[in-house]
């Protein structure tokens, strides 16, 4: 279980996060939502490590993250968290294929079974064809689909989202949210995903909507 325990964060004088607390069960899928500055974004990068709260706790299996030295808190995000951002954030300078292996690389995985784990997500995800492709020359939706890849290249247990599909078209946008239940359903990972898009929030097991950095529902 992942869990945020009286979750405050500022910035300057604005206070984006009030007290937020929440519960996200393993495989569930989870969407945040609330209008733009409601501390969506802050709250989800908080839960996922990318930003530390000003105070309170971020509870992941029963450790507490938010007392782990860097080291050993780069270790858990390597392992057990992936992130999809609105934005793909690929190297341009790296295939499909190198793309999606980049943090098995980083955690000093075998070579082998980072090979073989790519080959299984892009098959998994209908992107094969496309392994020699750099960014350029993939299309949007294709580009996502490697972000995806990338976030569960390392087997976590919980996947971030971030407007995932902001960026895209509504059939691609329709696509990615029918894949992130396909992906939930088959490898049991858990999705909490920042969403404006209120087909994917209804679809979700559970909505949790954001208003000045409070829960209201």
């Amino acid at each position: 279980m992942l869990e945020g325990i009286n979750i405050h964060k500022k910035y300057g004088n604005l206070e984006v996060l009030k007290g937020i607390s929440l519960q996200v069960q393993e495989g569930e899928i989870v969407s945040i939502v609330g209008s733009s500055g409601a501390g969506k974004s802050t709250l989800l990068h908080i839960l996922g490590t990318l930003d530390q709260a000003d105070s309170g706790q971020v509870i992941l299996d029963k450790t507490e993250l938010t007392e782990l030295p860097s080291a050993e808190l780069s270790k858990v995000r390597n392992e057990k968290i992936g992130f999809v951002f609105q934005f793909h954030n690929l190297m341009a300078e790296l295939t499909a294929e190198e793309n999606i292996c980049l943090p098995a690389w980083i955690g000093n995985k075998p070579e082998r079974e980072i090979k073989n784990r790519a080959r299984e997500l892009m098959q998994l995800l209908n992107i094969e064809g496309r392994a020699d492709h750099l960014p350029s020359e993939m299309s949007g939706g294709e580009q996502q689909r490697v972000a995806v890849a990338r976030a569960l290249i390392n087997h976590p247990k919980y996947v971030f989202a971030d407007e995932p599909s902001g960026n895209l078209d509504t059939k691609n946008a329709a696509e990615l949210h029918e894949l992130f239940f396909k992906l939930r359903d088959s490898l049991g990972c858990s999705f909490i995903i920042v969403t404006h898009n209120l087909a994917l929030a209804e679809r979700s097991d559970r909505i949790i909507e954001l208003k000045d950095g409070a829960i209201v529902a």
